[in-house]
């Protein structure tokens, strides 16, 4: 009597379609990620005119971290919840203009570092829309592309903010996120294009055939009986639930398929519960980690080894970072030849690998082959893992599992730099 059908993801017009809409995503998103690594170099400076330690400065860059976790589930739940991506860039947009102007003007550390988390919390956002329009690909590309774009704007942000703070002064390199306003009305428009689907599908068109061929999750089709013997009275309710476990609508007094109830899980279990999903997430938690941590650390060690200035330092490690994240390109397209457990493998040993290099070397130069093997590993491992989280999950679930893998991601980007602060 009755078929249900699933929703079908999108894909990319073509591949110049993608590509386009990949560099729009990777422009929203690389500005919110120069704010991570943007004050590094420049922390000594806001500590002396702060009047703190070098330690507490250190928090400038712990608070965006946390404030990037916080906002994450915070913009999901509230704008995204009722507006999609459209909603959560406006909201995030805001918060990030919000927290620059508190930043500017702000006379003591707690203050700045309010402005910092507030700024944060708005790129999160800006963050997770990019990945969530980037999803609609089911090709992976356009997501590699946001991932590349992403990791390029945390190593730029090393240099751009060692730049900034030299020709300007300290508190420019904590705006850099406000540079993602540039690609706010392409964005808007993108995201108003198309809307996730609902957390469970619409029926489709009354049928009168009694035994009604249904659609299942996997699009294999089902003979099953979708409604009364025939004989029977179509105009009797039935005893099941509109809302079946099965999610069939049953028939109204009028005949007419019950609409399903559209309201999903107030938590989010089925996803944590997915092991797919906490595979790649913890994966990329442990890989994020380890990356900013080593934005803070490794240009420390470089400097402390040749004695270049913060500019130098900060010109040299951004482009060895740069060059990983560019290279990581390789591994997203080589991911079908790999597959998902050789890449699990290149990310679970490139990412210590990298760690070792860059500690405990001596030579700056493997110093910073280490740190370039960290972004590399860091983007491709954010594209790949991306369509892993969400690989054994419904469609209608999928936007709130990105958010959630982002969370893990930037649960890294707090808890690197605060280990590597703590460990020197």
């Amino acid at each position: 009597m009755s078929a249900v059908s699933t929703p079908t993801p999108v894909r990319a017009a073509g591949p110049r379609g993608g590509t386009r809409t990949g560099l729009l995503l990777a422009a929203l998103a690389a500005p919110a990620a120069m704010g991570v690594s943007g004050p590094s170099l420049a922390l000594p400076e806001a500590a002396r005119e702060l009047a703190v330690s070098p330690a507490s400065a250190a928090w400038l860059m712990t608070a965006y971290g946390l404030g990037m976790a916080a906002g994450t589930p915070l913009l999901s739940a509230t704008a995204g919840r009722r507006h999609g991506p459209a909603g959560v860039i406006r909201a995030a947009a805001v918060l990030v203009v919000l927290g620059a102007v508190l930043v500017l003007l702000a006379p003591t550390l707690p203050l700045v570092v309010a402005g910092r988390a507030l700024e944060a919390a708005g790129a999160a956002g800006l963050n997770v829309a990019a990945f969530q329009l980037a999803g609609r690909d089911s090709t992976g590309r356009t997501p590699g592309l946001v991932a590349i774009g992403s990791a390029a704007g945390g190593t730029v942000g090393l240099f751009a903010g060692a730049a900034v703070a030299g020709a300007l002064d300290w508190r420019a390199a904590l705006l850099l996120p406000l540079l993602s306003l540039l690609a706010l009305p392409p964005t808007l428009r993108l995201a108003e294009q198309g809307q996730e689907p609902r957390y469970i599908p619409r029926p489709a068109p009354h049928r009168s055939s009694p035994h009604a061929t249904s659609s299942t999750p996997t699009g294999i089709p089902t003979d099953t009986p979708a409604g009364p013997p025939t004989g029977a009275p179509t105009d009797t309710p039935t005893d099941t639930p509109a809302d079946t476990p099965t999610g069939t609508p049953t028939a109204t007094p009028t005949g007419a398929p019950a609409p399903p109830s559209t309201r999903p899980p107030a938590l989010p279990l089925d996803i944590l519960r997915n092991p797919r999903f906490r595979a790649a997430a913890g994966l990329m938690l442990a890989v994020s980690t380890v990356n900013f941590g080593l934005l803070y650390a490794a240009p420390r060690r470089v400097a402390a080894l040749t004695g270049w200035s913060s500019v130098q330092t900060g010109a040299v490690a951004s482009l060895a970072a740069l060059a990983g994240a560019l290279l990581s390109w390789l591994l997203i397209r080589s991911a079908l030849v790999l597959g998902a457990r050789r890449v699990r493998v290149v990310l679970g040993i490139g990412s210590p690998g990298a760690l070792v290099l860059a500690l405990a070397a001596p030579w700056p130069a493997v110093v910073l082959v280490g740190s370039g093997m960290s972004a590399l590993v860091t983007a491709g491992g954010q594209g790949l893992l991306t369509g892993a989280a969400t690989g054994g999950l419904p469609p209608a679930r999928h936007g709130l599992a990105i958010s959630l893998f982002n969370l893990a991601f930037l649960t890294g980007v707090a808890a690197g730099p605060a280990l590597a602060a703590l460990a020197t």
